[in-house]
């Protein structure tokens, strides 16, 4: 009898990075974005086999320091970016990301569907699962794609979700034959007290600004 292979991912939601318009894949972390990302070091260094991350500078610099305090593989992939909002900025970002939230399939003009970013990060995440069978890999990317794929697992995870995520949040998907069967927060902010655990995904929680997605 085969044993079913366990991978763990744990998702990174990048550190706080200074909103620059036109400036989605070279904006990086701001002071206390740094500071964050060497806790999130300090978090996964000793339990990350692989490092997945997208190409955007704020979700590499937020998980680099694990691949190298680890001595493991730092893998960039392309398909772990953040979805697309528009062509051009938008002035109304949170009209704009809760019409999004409503109709997954529609989009903005020059922008990604949520249906699109779903299906590209799903798929990302399957590969790294597939490659990676009982080994525990850590992914750098962002708030919404994360909320994305954990609702393509759950339709809980929706709006509420994405908007409650602090910045960085670290939450943990086991996968067992390639299916996930838990997804748990692992991160607590210096500024939380509640207890580590399964998270409630319509409870709203954290810091996360709506122009840092």
């Amino acid at each position: 009898m085969t044993t079913p292979a366990t991978t763990v991912v744990s998702f990174v939601r990048h550190a706080h990075s200074p909103y620059i318009p036109d400036a989605e894949r070279s904006r990086g972390l701001s002071r206390r974005g740094r500071r964050d990302a060497a806790r999130i070091t300090a978090h996964l260094a000793d339990v990350a086999d692989v490092v997945a991350t997208s190409p955007y500078k704020r979700a590499r610099a937020t998980v680099e320091g694990v691949s190298d305090a680890a001595g493991v593989p730092l893998v960039v992939d392309e398909d772990l970016r953040e979805r697309e909002l528009a062509g051009e900025h938008v002035e109304d970002f949170d009209t704009a990301v809760e019409h999004l939230w409503a109709n997954p399939t529609a989009s903005h003009p020059g922008g990604e569907s949520h249906s699109e970013a779903q299906a590209r990060g799903v798929a990302a995440v399957d590969r790294l699962v597939e490659a990676y069978p009982d080994r525990h890999v850590a992914v750098g990317t962002h708030g919404t794609l994360m909320a994305l794929v954990f609702n393509a697992y759950d339709p809980r995870y929706g709006y509420e979700f994405w908007d409650g995520l602090s910045m960085p949040d670290v939450y943990e998907v086991t996968f067992v034959d390639d299916n996930p069967l838990s997804i748990v927060r692992t991160w607590v902010p210096p500024d939380e007290r509640s207890d580590v655990g399964d998270r409630d995904p319509t409870a709203g929680v954290g810091d996360a600004d709506g122009s840092d997605f």
